[in-house]
């Protein structure tokens, strides 16, 4: 049984580095931008630098979050793969408009997206999907996403029989299964500082041009 007492965490705190970020430092495309600090996550040894927190909302404002892996990004956004039956996906379907956080707390940095999750076509997903270990691929087919499901022991005798049913040949993509790219309307770059002076920038898109802001902390 809980305590009644509480935790106090309001010693609880650490002191930022003064690396700081400087608007000299910025590229001027978000995406340019992202992909450097990936690249620095990456060869830091940041775990799971793919790994972005996913916040949607449901149909009645109830908003949900989650981890979910970053497969690949380009120009035009961020692509994720999930069940197109999934919770996400039905929340998605109902109100596009997600936000992606990638926690990178070692390096004292944040990316915050907001933006608009749009399936990709089956052709991208497809060639992902062939790209996957064989054991991801029947486990696409395996698993009814945020479904109820009695034991593991079931889950296993499912994957089981899909492999038995696949075990000649390739295996074809699921039509429940693919992809969504979060298009971008606006990124944070978030770098800790020293005194909690930390320093924020916002891209925002207008047209098809991004703009710049320096954030308070």
């Amino acid at each position: 049984m809980l305590s009644s007492s509480h935790m106090d965490l309001s010693d609880f705190r650490k002191e930022y580095s003064a690396k700081g970020l400087h608007r000299t430092d910025l590229d001027a495309h978000p995406l340019q931008q992202f992909t450097s600090w990936f690249q620095q996550a990456i060869e830091l040894q940041v775990h799971e630098p793919n790994a972005m927190s996913l916040a949607t909302v449901d149909e009645h404002g109830t908003p949900l979050l989650r981890t979910v892996l970053l497969k690949y990004f380009d120009a035009e956004g961020f692509v994720f793969f999930t069940n197109y039956e999934s919770r996400k996906a039905q929340h998605i379907a109902h109100n596009p408009q997600v936000s992606l956080l990638f926690p990178w707390i070692t390096l004292e940095r944040q990316v915050i997206v907001q933006g608009r999750a749009e399936k990709i076509s089956a052709a991208e997903s497809f060639k992902y999907f062939t790209s996957r270990p064989r054991e991801s691929q029947l486990g696409a087919w395996v698993s009814q996403q945020s479904s109820v499901v009695s034991s593991r022991q079931l889950l296993m005798q499912k994957l089981h029989e899909i492999g038995e049913k696949f075990k000649h040949g390739e295996i074809p993509l699921p039509s429940f299964w693919g992809g969504y790219r979060v298009v971008p309307q606006t990124i944070e770059f978030w770098q800790g500082g020293p005194a909690r002076i930390h320093d924020r920038f916002l891209y925002t898109k207008q047209e098809e041009q991004w703009s710049i802001e320096r954030l308070s902390p």
